[in-house]
């Protein structure tokens, strides 16, 4: 009864919106890099969203949603915004769920969002450094700060047993800053960093770096990386020459194919990345397998989430305007109001439309705080078998 009476006064009040529009949202991710491998499932959550959105039929009188894909590489600055500027100037989009690492993120917020009063979330930027970038209100994140994660990767090493650790990283914003914030976090809570060293992407050969890692010792290696890059070259020079066979792996390598390839030689290790075990969570995986992609892969519910979040401060707002709707997506992403889950898209547009509050949990158990970033979950993993292991959730 009650969401046919939501329906019922969406539809009295659709006059109440401008004309139907064909909105158009850029999708700005690594499609080629080192996280091309989970990507695709990030963008397909995202699209998603949109899906149901337009299936609905309830946003803004009636307005539909389009993905405009663009390639971030993940890590080439100038290629990333070359796509937001096209994106922007030629296809016209109304908001960007992107992009996806930190590096190229920064970039897109202060040479391009900025500029032009763009909204962006960005489902996998993690570096603590965005939370204190200039964005006028523009920039959110449904992934938690690497701030959180370096604690996490803290609390997971030391019941672990494990006091001593050496770290790389990748040479990034992102790396960096995560090295930073888990070496203050480790260190504060008793434990030891050997050594702290970074690596570059795109080399064939790690056996300096790992040399020198090793020398150091330690009794983990955490890997700050990406899976499909550097990350990946630096776990094979140090299994094959014996340096280290147990690792931790951050979010950056956790579900790439580039991990995947050394099945049982790194069982023993551990690490950790955004997930929540929320019953939107399992929604989100039930509606991602019937969908025919992995939801389960890392940041694809993010991804969800992070779409679903710019169409309905839309709502809200009524406005496709980012000067107009950014001033809602906090308010849509948490309480007080109508709790809405994955699939719930069309009641949550209705519901706004008829003046009802609501509160999005979606995917990944939104709540966004502060500079308007999530709060975040964790899914601590452990690898066995050949494979990795939810262990609990953070």
């Amino acid at each position: 009864m009650r969401k046919l009476l939501l329906a019922t006064t969406a539809v009295a009040l659709t006059a109440g919106f401008a004309s139907a529009e064909d909105i158009k949202i850029g999708v700005i991710l690594g499609f080629t890099g080192p996280i091309e491998s989970i990507t695709p499932d990030m963008a397909d959550g995202a699209e998603l969203a949109m899906a149901e959105v337009n299936k609905s039929g309830a946003l803004l009188g009636g307005s539909t949603v389009t993905s405009v894909r663009g390639d971030s590489t993940c890590i080439d600055s100038g290629a990333a915004t070359a796509v937001a500027e096209r994106q922007i100037t030629s296809d016209g989009i109304k908001g960007i769920m992107g992009a996806d690492c930190s590096g190229v993120t920064g970039a897109i917020l202060s040479n391009v969002a900025l500029a032009n009063g763009m909204v962006m979330i960005s489902p996998s930027a993690t570096s603590p450094g965005l939370s204190t970038a200039e964005d006028n209100g523009l920039f959110f994140r449904t992934a938690p700060s690497d701030a959180r994660q370096g604690v996490v990767m803290t609390e997971v090493l030391m019941e672990d047993g494990i006091k001593e650790v050496a770290v790389t990283y990748t040479n990034n914003d992102y790396g960096k800053g995560l090295a930073d914030a888990f070496q203050a976090a480790f260190e504060a809570a008793g434990g030891t960093v050997t050594i702290t060293a970074a690596h570059e992407d795109g080399k064939g050969d790690y056996s300096a770096e790992v040399g020198a890692l090793a020398a150091a010792g330690g009794d983990r290696l955490v890997v700050a990386g990406y899976g499909d890059q550097g990350g990946s070259g630096i776990v094979r020079a140090a299994l094959d020459t014996g340096a280290f066979d147990t690792f931790h792996f951050p979010d950056g390598m956790i579900g790439t194919d580039g991990l995947a390839s050394f099945g049982s030689e790194i069982d023993g290790s551990t690490g950790q990345a955004p997930g929540s075990n929320s019953a939107g969570a399992a929604a989100y995986a039930a509606m991602a397998a019937d969908a025919g992609f992995n939801g389960g892969n890392s940041f694809s519910g993010e991804s969800y989430d992070a779409a679903a979040l710019i169409i309905l401060a839309m709502q809200a707002a009524g406005s496709s305007d980012p000067a107009v709707y950014k001033n809602h997506v906090m308010d849509v992403a948490n309480a007080p109001g109508l709790n809405i889950q994955p699939g719930q898209l069309g009641l949550a547009l209705q519901a706004l439309a008829a003046g009802i509050d609501i509160n999005y949990d979606g995917a990944s158990a939104v709540e966004l705080i502060g500079p308007g970033e999530a709060a975040g979950n964790y899914r601590q993993i452990s690898f066995t078998g050949g494979k990795d292991t939810t262990v609990q959730y953070r």
